[in-house]
C-alpha cells in the first residue's frame, strides 16, 4: 500500500523534476522551487490522483507535511462518507 507522501512525492517527482530525497515531510514547498501558482497546480494533481475534492477555502501549505496531512484529512471525511453510502445502498438492496 502505498503512503500519501510516497504518492505526493511521485507527483511532484514526475511534474516538477525534484530530487526523491529532497521530499521529505519538513521540506518547504517553496525551497523545493514550487511557489503559490505552483502549489495551486499541485493540488488540482492531488484531486485527481487521490480522488478527494478540495475545498474552496484558503487552507496554508507551506511544507510537503502540510499537504500530506491536508490530503489524508480530506480522503478521510470524503472516503468515510463515500463507505457510508456504499454501506446505505448495500443494506437497501438486501432489505428487498
Amino acid at each position: 500500500m502505498t503512503t500519501t507522501l510516497e504518492g505526493l512525492r511521485a507527483i511532484l517527482v514526475r511534474d516538477y523534476q525534484l530530487d526523491p530525497d529532497a521530499v521529505t515531510l519538513d521540506a518547504p514547498l517553496e525551497g523545493l522551487g514550487i511557489d503559490s501558482l505552483g502549489v495551486a497546480e499541485l493540488m488540482f494533481t492531488v484531486e485527481d490522483q487521490f480522488r478527494i475534492r478540495l475545498s474552496p477555502d484558503s487552507v496554508p501549505l507551506t511544507t510537503v507535511g502540510d499537504v500530506v496531512r491536508h490530503i489524508d484529512e480530506l480522503a478521510a471525511v470524503q472516503h468515510a462518507g463515500d463507505a457510508q453510502v456504499g454501506v446505505a445502498m448495500m443494506e437497501s438492496s438486501c432489505a428487498r
